[in-house]
């Protein structure tokens, strides 16, 4: 589990004390509750290879961050698909934004 700051720590203390209180309404909760299922419907199965050392890789992720392998990996396409995974820029990638590629017809 990764090390958490004193903030943390002192929200974690005041939840298991039984000192916070939810600010949502009944109809928000209600929106949440039913994003959430929505969400988690898995309804199709995949078959994907990976390399051993990155199975390896995800399941120690998975383990680290107390989850099944299975959902980290679609954690990580969900969040990619929906825009909100970004790959770190580097110094040494280019600054210009990526550029899309026309589609061409067949010949």
């Amino acid at each position: 589990m990764p090390k958490i700051d004193a903030y943390e720590d002192e929200v974690l203390t005041a939840f298991e004390k039984g000192q916070l209180k939810s600010v949502a309404t009944k109809a928000e909760l209600a929106k949440f509750k039913a994003a959430a299922r929505a969400t988690a419907i898995k309804d199709r199965r995949v078959n994907i290879r990976l390399s051993s050392g990155d199975l390896s890789d995800i399941q120690v992720k998975a383990l680290e961050e107390g989850m099944p392998y299975q959902t980290l990996i679609a954690s990580v396409l969900h969040k990619y698909v929906t825009g909100r995974l970004a790959e770190p820029r580097t110094t040494q990638q280019s600054s210009r934004p990526a550029t899309k590629r026309r589609a061409t017809s067949g010949s």
